[in-house]
């Protein structure tokens, strides 16, 4: 008789994980406490594996030997906690889909950049021809590929709540591009406990494999000085200054990637991505495009024509003279700190939706010192209104992405840029990030 895997969740990750196991010869229940939508039901039908939505049959999940969580799942979850009880392994889709290829893997996480960098090193190596399939929280289901496809490489983008359920799973190349607070309330309000699941990348690594990481950042740097020796792989870190021991760095305008074999030298102003933060992913990028026999010219053209990620400093089109910027991607304060350090213009701001803990003080003196107007967006904006009453000349809550739009029109002078950059996640009152995104697209185009 079959062993039976239980999927918990069946979105994406969730899918791909039951197609595989059922491959593998497992029997495969999938189970989701919400309601599934058609395309995965759809696919599950197809393959015939048995699928329950709207709540979980504890007890035939309880008989599994192994249970694969979605990331959206906490860990604490009292079904989460009864498996625990019960010694069930209860692993990513990621670390299952792992031990059934080769393939060499590209992993990236951080607090923010992650899928401008995920894309933007799959675009690398894709255009160069090579066979890289893109996964994690961008992309199919690595699961699902792995289960279907064939590919030499995987490029992955890794949020903290997968990084917590991997567990032998290992990196070739693991970038760690920043860490600042976010997700705490996943994370028992511990910056720490935020912090360990970030540096779960470097697990299992070798001396066989790469760790690239912003040399600049603090909290990088003082856990690289607290953890020594204990991570093994071979470190390519970069910086926006040229110092010792750094593999990446900008010099004169031109960023340099000096790391195996030969120097890649690339004028700033060719980049495609603008932006201090843009200058960061593409560095980081750039060396593990270097590490895996990139040629430069590859490097290079792919750097200089890469199209830039939905939603993040996106510009979306100037009416009456504003300008209207979609950044609807940065839930966490310090990518809203990126979007206004790189606005050049008086700022109209959206902010708000679903806190997660935010410490609203990184942004204040670039609030202060850009921004005239403020829309808080959510359904609860009191601890906005707590913080920054009185910062600015105008403050009004909306609750929809309309009377934001409207409320932004009414505040914004010719000149200006309303910024949608909400610092909260979007479940308040959106579907994801990229509904809000849309939704002010299409406002604006409306406008």
């Amino acid at each position: 008789m079959a062993k039976q895997i239980a999927v918990l969740g069946a979105g994406e990750s969730g899918v791909g994980a039951a197609v595989l196991a059922l491959k593998k010869g497992f029997d495969v229940f999938v189970s989701d406490s919400s309601s599934i939508k058609d395309k995965y039901k759809e696919i599950l039908n197809s393959h015939g594996i048995e699928w329950e939505e709207g709540h979980h049959s504890e007890s035939r999940i309880l008989e599994s030997v192994e249970v694969i969580k979605s990331p959206g799942i906490p860990n604490d979850a009292p079904l989460i906690l009864k498996l625990n009880e019960k010694s069930i392994p209860v692993i990513s889709e990621i670390e299952f889909a792992g031990r059934y290829t080769n393939a060499k893997m590209i992993c990236i996480t951080g607090s923010n950049g992650k899928t401008t960098t995920t894309l933007l090193t799959y675009h690398i190596l894709k255009s160069a021809g090579l066979n890289v399939g893109l996964a994690g929280n961008v992309g199919k289901s690595l699961a699902l590929q792995v289960a279907e496809e064939e590919y030499d490489y995987y490029v992955i983008e890794l949020s903290s709540f997968q990084l917590d359920n991997m567990y032998k799973f290992k990196a070739d190349i693991a970038i760690l591009l920043n860490i600042t607070p976010d997700h705490l309330d996943r994370y028992d309000h511990e910056f720490q406990n935020y912090i360990d699941a970030k540096f779960r990348i470097t697990q299992n690594q070798t001396a066989d494999d790469a760790f690239i990481y912003w040399n600049d950042d603090p909290v990088i740097e003082r856990e690289l000085a607290k953890r020594g020796d204990t991570i093994k792989a071979t470190r390519y870190p970069f910086s926006m200054k040229k110092e010792s021991g750094v593999k990446a760095f900008v010099d004169n305008l031109q960023l340099v990637i000096d790391a195996h074999q030969d120097k890649f030298v690339m004028p700033v102003e060719e980049l495609s991505l603008p932006g201090d933060h843009n200058k960061f992913n593409s560095m980081a990028a750039g060396l593990s495009a270097k590490l895996v026999d990139m040629s430069k010219d590859n490097i290079r053209k792919a750097l200089s024509d890469f199209k830039g990620v939905e939603h993040r400093v996106e510009y979306v089109a100037t009416v009456a003279n504003v300008r209207y910027i979609n950044d609807s991607k940065a839930t966490n304060v310090n990518s809203c700190w990126y979007a206004l350090k790189s606005m050049t213009t008086p700022v109209v701001l959206i902010l708000g939706g679903k806190d997660k803990g935010n410490d609203y003080n990184e942004i204040l003196p670039l609030v202060k010192e850009k921004v005239h107007s403020l829309v808080f967006m959510g359904v609860d904006n009191s601890k906005l209104h707590k913080f920054f009453d009185g910062v600015v000349p105008n403050i009004a809550d909306a609750r929809s992405m309309k009377e934001a739009i409207d409320l932004c029109k009414s505040f914004a002078k010719p000149g200006d840029t309303v910024l949608l950059s909400p610092c909260c996640a979007s479940f308040d009152l959106f579907k994801s990030y990229e509904d809000r995104g849309d939704q002010f697209r299409d406002y604006v185009k409306h406008l």
